[in-house]
């Protein structure tokens, strides 16, 4: 089950932690998040799983970005959330997408006890002018039912910023 607006907003503070929090943000069953003004690319258009990729940071000017199409942006939320007892999720806005711009390609879900700011994965179909502060996506929740295991992930647990993949961590832990 998902939580309509009202119950998330009764449950700020106790198993939703979103900050900055500002209720007008606040959805009948979502809430916006902003996109931050720090950006990051990778160096390469050819990325190996099982190695760290090289990316590069951009900032988003006043007068906005224009993103290329075919191209992955790593961007990340202004806000931080921090959620228990519910799974968080994450989807674009219908006016964003409609726009033909994409914010995760595959990592919209969340675990249980994740903190931290989400990093995005946009993708723009074409040439898009994107502005920093704009609310760009939405987190949900969902209710669940089970014993519960708190993430507790060495790789993106406690971020303070964009996240490039970490997967080749995988990849040596295999070795």
């Amino acid at each position: 089950m998902i939580l309509t607006g009202p119950e998330i907003q009764r449950r700020i503070d106790k198993d939703i932690f979103i900050e900055p929090y500002r209720q007008e943000q606040l959805n009948p069953n979502s809430y916006n998040l902003r996109l931050h003004e720090d950006l990051m690319v990778y160096d390469s258009r050819e990325l190996d799983m099982a190695q760290p990729n090289a990316a590069s940071p951009l900032k988003i000017p006043d007068e906005g970005l224009l993103l290329e199409p075919h191209r992955l942006y790593l961007g990340r939320t202004l806000e931080r959330t921090e959620t228990y007892n519910l799974v968080p999720m994450l989807e674009g806005r219908s006016s964003v997408g409609r726009l033909g711009l994409f914010v995760h390609v595959t990592a919209g879900f969340g675990d249980v006890g994740f903190k931290g700011f989400w990093t995005l994965e946009i993708f723009a179909v074409q040439p898009i002018r994107i502005y920093k502060h704009v609310e760009i996506c939405q987190i949900f929740y969902h209710t669940i039912t089970g014993e519960q295991k708190t993430y507790d992930s060495g790789k993106y647990q406690n971020n303070t910023g964009i996240q490039p993949s970490m997967l080749y961590k995988d990849f040596q832990n295999k070795k």
